[in-house]
């Protein structure tokens, strides 16, 4: 009887479709945000969407940090969650979804550079230039011409985006435990960017708001869907694939805002943005390609 066995190219194709999913559930959070949450309190969206999730992990996997990596889960936790979830929130607030979405589509383009000073990969041309046509391809479907600009929720945005490219290429560069699995791992990050977050939101935010049914299921789908699930299946895939084709994933999230923006918020898509769309998913195709002059190196 013959064994069915998975081929490296399959793997890797249901690795990276696994990690795509991330994004993608992502991609709901500025609908999420302006339809569901009460407004004015980014930073308790933050730590309602991280710390009940990291619990939650913790104690299904009973597993805590050792040794160094008590340290190294704080740092990761503090850079992909506790840093990132409120200026997340603040952009996603104070901008248009389109502006905001395209300062975080600057990420990939960050992380090829950290790349270079971090994970000492040789300097990659072709990872340059198609983060700048996502970042392109990105603007041309969610910015219109009544997109404004706040000083506060450009930083914000931009701010982000340089906390989840550190934070990314630090994870991959320290990798995880080997008897660790990927949901205690995500584990850590969530609960000590929780954590972080707990004192910094009561002092600027002060009480927490009042919780109607539908911020409940907001917070629910933020905190379950968004947070755990997403970031066991984005954890998994930063320590297996290579860190410039996950990073260049996260163009899928400001696509599916733009996509559910126009399925239930009435917002169009003209060809503009299709063609903003045909940019953005060469982007994501060419970043899982490694042109054989200029494969990914390891960490030296």
């Amino acid at each position: 009887m013959k064994t069915l066995t998975t081929t490296p190219l399959a793997a890797g194709l249901a690795g990276t479709a696994l990690t795509a999913f991330a994004p993608m559930v992502w991609g709901t959070t500025y609908v999420v945000t302006t339809e569901l949450l009460p407004p004015g309190h980014p930073l308790f969206a933050g730590l309602m969407r991280a710390l009940p999730a990291g619990l939650i992990a913790l104690a299904i996997t009973r597993t805590l940090p050792r040794g160094t990596w008590l340290l190294k889960a704080a740092a990761l936790g503090v850079l992909n969650i506790g840093m990132f979830f409120p200026l997340l929130f603040v952009a996603a607030e104070r901008l248009p979804g389109g502006v905001a979405a395209t300062l975080g589509a600057a990420q990939p383009l960050l992380v090829a550079i950290l790349a270079v000073a971090v994970l000492r990969q040789s300097p990659s041309a072709w990872r340059f230039a198609w983060g700048i046509v996502g970042i392109v391809g990105v603007g041309l479907v969610v910015i219109g011409p009544a997109a404004g600009f706040d000083l506060i929720g450009v930083l914000a945005g931009l701010g982000g985006a340089g906390t989840m490219a550190l934070g990314v290429t630090l994870t991959k560069r320290w990798g995880r435990p080997a008897d660790v699995g990927p949901t205690a791992f995500a584990s850590w990050q969530l609960t000590a960017g929780g954590l972080f977050l707990v004192p910094v939101t009561f002092l600027f935010e002060g009480a927490p708001p009042a919780i109607d049914l539908n911020a409940a299921l907001g917070y629910l789908w933020l905190g379950l869907i968004g947070g755990l699930l997403a970031y066991v299946l984005w954890f998994r895939g930063i320590t297996s694939l290579p860190v410039t084709s996950v990073a260049v994933l996260g163009l899928l999230s400001p696509m599916v805002a733009a996509v559910l923006g126009a399925a239930l918020l009435g917002q169009s898509l003209g060809p503009i943005q299709l063609a903003g769309f045909a940019l953005a998913l060469a982007s994501i195709v060419a970043g899982q390609i490694t042109p054989k002059s200029k494969q990914e190196g390891v960490v030296r």
